[in-house]
Formats: C-alpha cells, sequence, structure tokens
C-alpha cells in the first residue's frame, strides 16, 4: 500500500486508496455493526472501538481513530494492503460474467473482523434478514456485552451509548430464558451451546472446527471461515447466490453441491471474493 497518512486530532486521513467503496463494503453482507449517515459517511462499532469513516475520491477518514490505531487496526480490517485491483482482474479473465458482477461492486474488500463476534453475527443470521440480524446483535450487546468509551462528537455516534458483543464466557454462563429479550428464537440455544464449546476447546481455527460447533451448517461456517478466518476460497451459498448461480450460470438452485463444484473450479483460491461480487450484484438487480 502506497498511501499518504495524516493525523490531526483523533482524525486519521489516508489518501491514494484504490478499490474502494464504503457502500460496496458494509452493504454486501458482510458485517452488521455500521450504520450509514445522512452525510454518506458510516460510524459503527469493530475491534473495541467506535469510529466514523466517510471515503471520497480516494481519499479515506477515519474519525475517533490516530495513525497508531491505523496502522494497529483499521489497515488490517479494511484489508487495505491487499491488491484488489489485480484479484479483479483475475476473476474477470476465469469468467466473462463476473465482469459484469465485479463492476456493481468494485470497491468491496473483505473485512478483517474478529473472530468471535463474527461466529455469534452469522449464527443470529440464519433464516434472517439483515435489518433484523442487526437488532438482534444490538440487542445482545447492550444486554450483555460491555460498554465501550465513545469520544466522537458526530454523525451516527453522539446519539447512542455502545456495547461490544458479549465474550463467550459471558454467554456460556447464560440460559436461554435471560437469553428471551433478545428475541434471537431457536439461535439462542445455539449461542450459548457453541459460547460453551468456545471456552472449551477455544477458538476454532478452520472450517472442519467450525461445522462441528451447535448450529453451524455449511453456508454459516463458511460465511465465518471467510469472514473471520480470512479464507478466500470458501463460497457461502446462500439464497441471495443460489439464485445468481441460477441466473447466471444455469445451475439448478437446489444443486448447492453443483454449485460448489463450479466455484471451486472456476474461482478457486479467490470464491470468497468472487462470492460477495456475486451477492452484491444480485441485490441490486
Amino acid at each position: 500500500m502506497n498511501n499518504s497518512i495524516m493525523n490531526n486530532n483523533n482524525c486519521c486521513t489516508i489518501t491514494g486508496v484504490r478499490d474502494f467503496n464504503l457502500d460496496h463494503i458494509f452493504d454486501c453482507g458482510q458485517c452488521f455493526r455500521w450504520e450509514k449517515q445522512e452525510d454518506a459517511s458510516y460510524t459503527g462499532i469493530a475491534m473495541g472501538k467506535v469510529v466514523n469513516m466517510s471515503f471520497d475520491s480516494g481519499t479515506l477518514t477515519i474519525r475517533g481513530a490516530g495513525e497508531d490505531d491505523f496502522q494497529n487496526i483499521w489497515k488490517s480490517y479494511l484489508d487495505l494492503e491487499r491488491d484488489y485491483g489485480e484479484i479483479k482482474r483475475q476473476l474477470a479473465e476465469r469468467d466473462v460474467t463476473m465482469k459484469l458482477a465485479i463492476a456493481s461492486g468494485e470497491g468491496i474488500r473483505i473485512l478483517r473482523q474478529d473472530l468471535w463476534e463474527t461466529i455469534v453475527s452469522f449464527i443470529i443470521s440464519q433464516n434472517n434478514n439483515i435489518p433484523r440480524i442487526k437488532g438482534c446483535i444490538e440487542k445482545l450487546a447492550e444486554n450483555f456485552g460491555e460498554e465501550v468509551c465513545c469520544s466522537l462528537d458526530c454523525a451516527g455516534a453522539r446519539e447512542k451509548r455502545w456495547y461490544s458483543v458479549p465474550d463467550a464466557e459471558t454467554l456460556a454462563a447464560l440460559t436461554v430464558e435471560e437469553l428471551e429479550p433478545v428475541r434471537l428464537g431457536y439461535r439462542a440455544r445455539y449461542l450459548i451451546e457453541t459460547a460453551r464449546t468456545v471456552c472449551e476447546k477455544g477458538l476454532p481455527t478452520n472450517l472442519e472446527e467450525l461445522s462441528e460447533l451447535t448450529g453451524v451448517g455449511p453456508k454459516v461456517a463458511n460465511c465465518i471461515n471467510l469472514f473471520g478466518l480470512g479464507d478466500f476460497s470458501s463460497f457461502p451459498i446462500d439464497v441471495w447466490v443460489r439464485r445468481v448461480m441460477n441466473r447466471l450460470y444455469g445451475i439448478d438452485e437446489k444443486d448447492m453441491k453443483g454449485m460448489a463444484s463450479f466455484a471451486s473450479e472456476t474461482f478457486g483460491e479467490l470464491g470468497g471474493i468472487a462470492q460477495q461480487y456475486l451477492f452484491y450484484y444480485i441485490r441490486g438487480l
């Protein structure tokens, strides 16, 4: 990454940022704790920090972060050191259809998220829509998480109190009845049992270990593997991806094994990034 970084009064400005779009990044189904503001910036909480991000003409501004935070947290979180221009070139060469999908979400980057928060988020995401997923995660954090200090005085930050997602030890000690105010339904048991497994065995390190967690099926495991463990070969298949694979590639919507095989053969180690372009594309049609 060849960028210029300026730091002024708890605000970090990075110039020369390419292949980057906040709408594409925060609205492609990979994260749930960022909200778009009226000025087109995004305010959210990640890695124990509350920040506001805006982007214009190659310049990324992160309010609530100094240069140390940028170097130690946000550069990695936003995956800024990866050459997405080269990734897009490679994917477009492998598959002509991908050119359309890439054009629709050309600024997507895969966030390097906290693994435990990713596990919690995608267990909650099962058979759920994005607004409700966000609401459940917020209620879970407000009821059982730790309050996070916020010194921001900007859009979306001053109006609320911020809380982290509760850790595994906290969730493991809860009962299904205690989680009822969060309105998780059957997912409450999944969260508690998964938390107890993590407390006993530690966090999973690969797709096989993820699949052993309570309530984690193939789609959720692949999402966590991609967004929490950074395995770009993972290709999560949900209702939107089934739709796009049928519509653009002619694969039967019920043939999930066929979709997985096609993705592996066509996209290989870049399957997860390809999936994000396809997911963003089909939702916009």
